[in-house]
């Protein structure tokens, strides 16, 4: 690795600091403790056999925040390639900079406006259905969130290694906390007993194409919705509302590609992994998916799950155009979280 590149990732690095110090009050104290956690990591590439003590964190976590304090009201820097600066969200000109590297680099926005950043090896660049979609493999730079996938209008960015993490966490929560439900159901079909790093690869290969599926449901999601969705969540944060209204978005995206793909596919496994990785307020909104899983497993009749496919885009488009309506009349977060609840 050229003294260029090591630049750029530390300046990536630079940058993740800086969206980190701004932003880790936004999670409850168990999160950020956790999310800290698995940094230290991967900065420290433990593997997830291992268990992490507190005494193994303590000092790192320390020298961490310091760091935080000294870079926090710092502006992001901008990236130095061949000679020249360049925007950190310019994030088509600095890919097509990088890509004689085979990296793929990314900046965007997530939840309430936060900034992530990554630098990764790059594995893989599909082209499909006016799409182009990154897998990417070892990541030189990470922020504490390090989301697993990223749509940005038609790009989409799939980070096998943040992936492989979520994926790990979700199922150590499930394993830990029940003996039988959608999730440990899942893990039945990989040999995580045998071999808990290869199944965790191997779930990880087989997830990816309907994290691909839900990210393109999200672009069309967006198209649909417009701004002013955006502009109405942003007006909303930190409320009930908000996360109703996430919720809500998730399953429209869903109900275009993810949901018709797995009925399609027919795959036990990801069916249910796919059900047991359903937050809470998505259960909560819709009752019905949740009992049309039931039966699905109960009995193995994919009809219930067909049916729920059929239905789904016209009952959630209809909805979010319903909150859409309410807000424009009385932007009163009351109000739409009663509109969603009776809906």
């Amino acid at each position: 690795m050229d003294n260029q590149i090591r630049q750029i990732i530390e300046t990536v690095q630079h940058n993740c600091h800086i969206a980190d110090a701004r932003h880790a009050g936004d999670y409850t104290l168990c999160v950020y403790l956790l999310k800290m956690r698995e940094m230290y990591r991967w900065e420290q590439g433990i593997d997830f056999k291992t268990l992490l003590t507190t005494d193994d964190v303590g000092d790192w976590l320390t020298q961490r925040e310091g760091v935080w304090d000294q870079v926090e009201e710092q502006d992001y820097k901008l990236l130095e390639i061949n000679g020249k600066a360049h925007d950190p969200f310019d994030n088509d000109l600095i890919n097509a900079l990088l890509d004689q590297h085979d990296l793929v680099y990314n900046a965007g926005l997530g939840i309430r406006c936060r900034p992530h950043f990554f630098v990764a090896e790059r594995e893989e660049t599909i082209s499909r259905d006016g799409y182009t979609i990154y897998i990417s493999g070892r990541e030189y730079a990470r922020d504490m969130a390090a989301p697993g996938a990223m749509a940005q209008k038609d790009k989409i960015f799939i980070r096998r290694e943040s992936l492989r993490r979520v994926i790990w966490e979700i199922l150590d929560d499930a394993r830990v906390n029940g003996l039988d439900n959608p999730l440990t159901r899942a893990m039945s079909f990989y040999p995580f007993e045998q071999d808990s790093q290869q199944a965790l690869d191997q779930i990880t290969e087989a997830e990816i194409p309907y994290v691909i599926q839900h990210e393109i449901g999200e672009v069309k999601a967006g198209r649909l919705l417009g701004d002013d969705w955006d502009d109405m969540l942003s007006k909303l944060g930190r409320t009930k509302a908000e996360i109703m209204l996430r919720a809500v978005r998730d399953h429209l995206a869903d109900s275009m590609t993810t949901l018709p793909a797995l009925v399609a596919d027919n795959k036990p496994a990801a069916i249910h992994f796919y059900f047991g990785n359903m937050t809470a307020m998505r259960k909560h909104l819709a009752p019905d998916m949740v009992e049309a899983y039931e039966r699905w497993h109960e009995t193995s009749d994919l009809g219930a799950l067909e049916r729920l496919a059929d239905v789904s885009f016209q009952r959630w488009r209809g909805l979010a155009e319903q909150v859409m309506d309410l807000y424009s009349r009385s932007p009163d977060a009351e109000a739409i979280e009663n509109l969603i609840t009776n809906a």
